[in-house]
């Protein structure tokens, strides 16, 4: 029998948010070209899909979509901005084992103004809060940490907890995949202190999920000091990602665009198995950008499970004689940059944030000729998908 995939399908690249940090829908996908039914039943069997988007609710055929993959994945986690409620409720109830992950970027105030949704924070805890009244148990928080809202962190982690629901964080980063090149943290000290302290309340707390989740807050940590992430990347290996295009990728961290085939066009086995595939996986073994996003270190926690595993073990032995187990000055980085041996100027270079890069948006052609008569917003209204937003 062949080993299971980790897979995320990105069903579009249309959107109804304006995020201050991901210019994705200013670069949406044509309704037409987007990835169909007859081309998910291609994919191989996977033991978690991620559905996720530009907006994936803005597809009328996503629960046809979610049929397809239901067949093929041990399990499912759609992320979404929680707006389009009516779907979300209607897709759950025929399937109330899927996993539903709603972006907010902080409390009330902050989210609106980083999510550029009107009454975006009320819409997507409403949703939220009907889910679990549903009886929905994987159900949760997305939260993408950067200067404006790393305060609302820890407050946004206790709703989720007195909630019973999952919390999921990120930092800021660049690719073709947000169309940016200039996320950066500027107040590295400030955010990391927040993430020190989610980390310790994540290991004060019973259970061994959040004392994995614990660990890749650290990594966090890490990552927006722009040191080597601590886990090897297998991106392309054992996991892999697909645009609306039918496009197969490594994941939605690299610079430009690297296509190792064509699943509208070819079998699976054509393209796992291709000499291009083959290009792109020596790619990602020489990859420089240190990405530290759930999709990628996910799949490696559970693969060098030792690793995260001994950093757990050793932290809650702290906690048992410890308030605080944990300090983000344990990463030498921080404790450097703090003793003035390190310069911000110099963690700046570290960064994927690259202040001369051209931004790539991996359109097809016709996506983007379609920008030239057609607005941004317009496209997510159109054609096939259109909607009332």
């Amino acid at each position: 029998m062949a080993k299971k995939m980790n897979g995320t399908v990105i069903v579009t690249y249309r959107c109804n948010a304006r995020c201050t940090m991901c210019n994705r829908y200013k670069a949406p996908s044509r309704p037409e070209e987007e990835i169909t039914v007859e081309t998910i039943r291609k994919l191989p069997p996977m033991y978690f899909t991620n559905i996720t988007g530009g907006e994936p609710f803005i597809r009328t055929d996503l629960k046809e979509i979610v049929r397809e993959l239901y067949k093929k994945s041990d399990r499912i986690v759609i992320s979404t901005n929680g707006f389009f409620t009516d779907r979300i409720i209607d897709l759950c109830k025929e399937f109330p084992n899927i996993g539903i992950r709603i972006s907010i970027e902080g409390l009330e105030q902050t989210n609106n103004a980083i999510r550029g949704l009107d009454d975006g924070f009320n819409r997507g805890y409403t949703t939220l809060k009907k889910l679990v009244e549903m009886g929905m148990k994987d159900v949760g928080f997305g939260m993408t940490v950067q200067d404006l809202n790393a305060p609302d962190l820890v407050p946004l982690y206790e709703i989720s907890n007195e909630l019973g629901m999952e919390f999921a964080t990120a930092s800021l980063h660049n690719s073709f995949y947000f169309v940016e090149a200039k996320n950066i943290i500027h107040d590295r000290p400030m955010v990391a202190s927040h993430f020190e302290e989610l980390v310790n309340r994540l290991l004060k707390s019973k259970s061994p999920k959040k004392w994995m989740r614990a660990y890749f807050n650290h990594g966090l940590i890490n990552y927006i000091y722009g040191q080597k992430r601590l886990l090897p990347c297998d991106m392309s290996f054992d996991t892999f990602f697909i645009d609306p295009y039918g496009d197969v990728m490594p994941c939605n961290g690299t610079k430009d665009k690297e296509i190792m085939g064509n699943l509208n066009t070819q079998t699976w086995e054509e393209l796992w198995n291709s000499p291009e595939a083959d290009a792109v996986r020596a790619k990602v073994r020489s990859c420089d950008r240190q990405c530290w996003m759930i999709g990628s270190v996910s799949p490696a926690m559970h693969k060098y499970i030792w690793i995260p595993g001994m950093w757990v073990v050793w932290h809650k032995l702290k906690s048992l004689v410890m308030k605080r187990p944990y300090c983000m000055y344990e990463n030498k980085i921080v404790r450097e940059y703090r003793d003035g041996k390190v310069s911000k100027e110099e963690l700046d270079q570290c960064s994927t944030c690259d202040l001369c890069a051209a931004v790539s948006d991996g359109l097809s052609e016709q996506s983007r000729q379609q920008l030239q008569t057609l607005r941004a917003e317009e496209s997510v209204h159109a054609g096939p998908g259109e909607q009332t937003v």
